[in-house]
This record gives C-alpha cells, sequence and structure tokens, in this order.
C-alpha cells in the first residue's frame, strides 16, 4: 500500500485495514470507483492462502479495474488471482491450480457454484463493489445463502440509503466507514467538463483530452499512484507545465481528476482551476450527485472516423460534378432513369463505387447446420420443455431464435441447436441442476443436418 501511494495515518487505512484483517464485516461507504476499495481489498487479502479463498463480485465493467487493483497489491504475496469473464478458464484454473482470489460477477459465481466448482467451504470473505448499481441481484440470493455463517462480507457502495436492504440481509452488524450523510448535505459544485471513457481506456482518453483541448498547463489527479505508470506512458510526464499529483492540486489550466472525486477533493480541484472529470458508465449517477453544471465532453471516436471517411467521398462526388457534365455516364444511365427513381440508381452507383475491387465473400447458407444436445434430466424427473429453454436463455446465454426442437423422453432430453455452438453448451450445461437434478450433458452422435427455420421451442 505504501508503494501505491497510501499513509498509514489516513484514515481510510487506519480503520478499514485492520477491520477487514481481523475478518469482521464491513461496509465501505466511496466514491465508485475501485481505487477506493483499496484499505478494505489489502485486509481481505492478508487473510487468504494455504487454502482459504475469497470472492469479489463486481460489475463486468469493473472486472479488469479490480483485478490490477488486486493484482497491484498482492504483487509479491504469491497469492493467485484470477478475474473471470466466464466459466471454462476460472474452472479450469479452480480445480486445478487454486485461486486465492476470484474476482468475478454475480451470474459467473453462481454458474461456478452450481458446477461444483468454486468450493464454497473455502470461501473466508466476499467483497461485494457498489451493489446498488447492480442490474439484477437474483444471482446473489442463492449464493450467499450457501456461504458459511462465518463467511466475512464486506460491503463497497456509494450510496449506503440503497444498498441497505443488501447490507440487512448479508452483512448484519457491519461497522461502516465513510460519512455519506455528510456529503448529501453538500450542493453539486461545478462547473466540471465530463468525458465518458470506460475504465481501460483512461490513459488514453486522458492523452487525447490534452491533445485537443491543448492548455498553457495541467494537473492529473489521481487517489494514489496505481495508475502512474500508465499515465506516464500514455503523455509526456517531462513537460515541465504537467503535473502528476495525488494530493492537493497546484494552479493549472486544466485540472483532470483521473480517478472520480469526492465531495470535498471537488471542490479542491474547482479552487486550483478548470476541472475535467474522466467518467466511466458506471460513474455517472454519482458524478450527477456531487457536480453540477456539468458540460459533456465527447473524444474523437470511430464515429468520428466514419463521418470523416464519408465527407472525404462526398468531396470526391462534388468535384466531379464540378468539373462537368459527365456525358458518357449520363447516355448511359439515361435509360436507368426512365425505368428506376434516380436517388435509387445513384446509390447503387455509390455501393458499386465503394466495394469496387473488394473480393466477393464465398456464399453463406441461409439455414446452418444443426446438432442435437443430450441433457440428461427427462420427463420421469418432472422436468418440463420450458425448464431446458429458460437454463438455455437464462444461464448459457443462447438466443430463444435459435433453439430448435426439445426432445423430451422419459431419462433424457435431446435439443436442437447451430452446430458450431454444440460443444460450448454443452459444456455449460454439464453439471447444472435441472430441477434439483444435476446433469450430464454431451453432442449427440450422428451427423449434423440442415436446420429447420428457427421456431418457438415446443413438446415432442
Amino acid at each position: 500500500m505504501e508503494r501505491l501511494g497510501w499513509s498509514a495515518d489516513d484514515p481510510a487505512v487506519r480503520e478499514a485495514v485492520p477491520t477487514a484483517a481481523r475478518g469482521h464485516n464491513l461496509v465501505a461507504v466511496s466514491p465508485p470507483a475501485p481505487v477506493y476499495a483499496v484499505p478494505a481489498l489489502a485486509g481481505l487479502l492478508s487473510r487468504l492462502g494455504d487454502g482459504r479463498r475469497a470472492l469479489l463480485l463486481a460489475p463486468a465493467a469493473q472486472l479488469q479495474e479490480w483485478g490490477g487493483q488486486a493484482h497491484a497489491l498482492a504483487a509479491e504475496s504469491g497469492l493467485r488471482i484470477q478475474v473471470a469473464h466466464g466459466t471454462a478458464r476460472a474452472m479450469r484454473r479452480l480445480r486445478s491450480e487454486g485461486v486465492d482470489l476470484l474476482v468475478t460477477t454475480p451470474d459467473t459465481a453462481l454458474a461456478l457454484h452450481r458446477r461444483s466448482a468454486l468450493g464454497i467451504d473455502a470461501i473466508v470473505g466476499v467483497l461485494l463493489a457498489w451493489p446498488e448499481g447492480w442490474e439484477d441481484e437474483a444471482s446473489l440470493a442463492p449464493l450467499m445463502q450457501d456461504l458459511p455463517k462465518e463467511t466475512q462480507r464486506i460491503v463497497v457502495t456509494a450510496a449506503p440509503t440503497r444498498a441497505a436492504d443488501l447490507v440487512e440481509r448479508y452483512a448484519r452488524r457491519a461497522l461502516t466507514l465513510g460519512d455519506e450523510a455528510e456529503a448529501s448535505a453538500q450542493e453539486p459544485a461545478g462547473p466540471v467538463r465530463t468525458v465518458g471513457v470506460s475504465w481501460e481506456r483512461r490513459a488514453a482518453a486522458l492523452a487525447d483530452l490534452i491533445e485537443l483541448l491543448d492548455p498553457a498547463s495541467v494537473a492529473v489527479w489521481t487517489v494514489d499512484r496505481g495508475h502512474h505508470d500508465a499515465i506516464g506512458r500514455a503523455i509526456a510526464l517531462a513537460d515541465p507545465d504537467i503535473h502528476l499529483v495525488t494530493g492537493d492540486s497546484p494552479k493549472a489550466a486544466l485540472v483532470v481528476a483521473f480517478d472520480p472525486p469526492g465531495p470535498a477533493r471537488l471542490r479542491q480541484l474547482l479552487s486550483a482551476g478548470e476541472v475535467a472529470l474522466l467518467a466511466p458508465p458506471d460513474t455517472t449517477m454519482y458524478l450527477e450527485r456531487i457536480a453540477a453544471p456539468r458540460r459533456p465532453f465527447r473524444l474523437p471516436g470511430l464515429l468520428d472516423a466514419v463521418t470523416t471517411a464519408a465527407g472525404a467521398r462526398r468531396a470526391a462526388i462534388v468535384r466531379a460534378l464540378e468539373a462537368g457534365p459527365p456525358e458518357r455516364a449520363l447516355l448511359t444511365l439515361a435509360p436507368l432513369f426512365e425505368r428506376h427513381d434516380p436517388a435509387a440508381v445513384a446509390a447503387a452507383l455509390y455501393e458499386l463505387w465503394t466495394t469496387a475491387g473488394a473480393s466477393v465473400p464465398a456464399p453463406v447458407p441461409d439455414i446452418p447446420a444443426t446438432a442435437r444436445v443430450y441433457v440428461g434430466v427427462g420427463k420421469k424427473d418432472g422436468a418440463t420443455v420450458n425448464d431446458l429453454v429458460a437454463i438455455l436463455t437464462k444461464e448459457v446465454r443462447i438466443e430463444r431464435g435459435r433453439i430448435g426442437r426439445v426432445e423430451l423422453r422419459d431419462a433424457f432430453a435431446l435439443v436442437e441447436i447451430p452446430a458450431q455452438e454444440a460443444e460450448r453448451v454443452a459444456t455449460a450445461l454439464n453439471g447444472m441442476t435441472i430441477r434439483r437434478k444435476r446433469v450430464t450433458a454431451r453432442v449427440d452422435g450422428g451427423a449434423a443436418r440442415p436446420a429447420r427455420s428457427p421456431r418457438p421451442a415446443r413438446r415432442s
């Protein structure tokens, strides 16, 4: 933590680290950025190893950022950290190499638990990251109820009133650190610029912002030094007019908050100069509470590149028109203008122009081949076609229209799906529970055959 710029005198360090390290439940109130949870995460990491494991459940968009924070803290500890965007790699590592901290979403954690890969009895702590912003908490309940009662629960939240019900259910008698009431009592401060950007692209966006605005001087503020190397690679820190700070910002023509600031910190930044906030999508609601007025600033992106290319093509057409009437083209096209709308003729010519020289793709059949997946649950288990369709759409994430015929028999079921997805679906289903029965699944033998038109699943 000292290497990242944290001090033992910091109130968050002084209170959160020992509380988390002793295994007590904890609610930490902070702005919605993983960097603010470093003290609580450090205390949790100190309890891991020797067969003790922890879960860190966060929104999908934040997984890489959380993984980076955990790796930075555990760099010299030997702890094994796995960021899981899906189940396949995480399942293999959990069963073979072992994992001390699993960083994933509630949905993925529940899927791993249902396949008996999570090792629920070895989990000594769970950190829930800003659950008030989760779209669906349905996956959390079955996971939390199977955890041992003594499992530590740490909730990191930017809106404790909205997370109060969850805290009451899963982290009762938790110590609460941070004062949301004080932050809510303050009026929003501003004006500020806001720059929408993903967590992973903040350093690149910072460089683009400085290049576009070209301020006379810049101060870049961060909570700690965790991202300073990435920022240094993105911008010229050797420039005497650019300062990278973690405490109070010096005076500057532009002050960029790399991390979302707290209300008091935002006021200090505003006193130093014009402020721009890098705003990942899940920080928007928080920034609306603390900052006003806000002036969104859009960085150039893919849309701008496409728009520029389209403008260049229009300019080429205008130059051709200004050069004089294209008599030869008009003689060729005149009969078409009599039978078709001239605008449609022009559009067809434009398509031919822009695709000229492009290779013609090989014809793709309209109807892909299908395969059948064997699922070891049937009528005698009380299963229905609706049960199978529900688990395929909700758990395996396959579109309903891609599910073909479902043959439900006494002891098993056969499900038709596109052949290219059969292996993935069978692997995902294997070990899941349907009607309280853990099922086996595999790709059924036999050659693939042309699929019928997609239709709603029905009983055989």
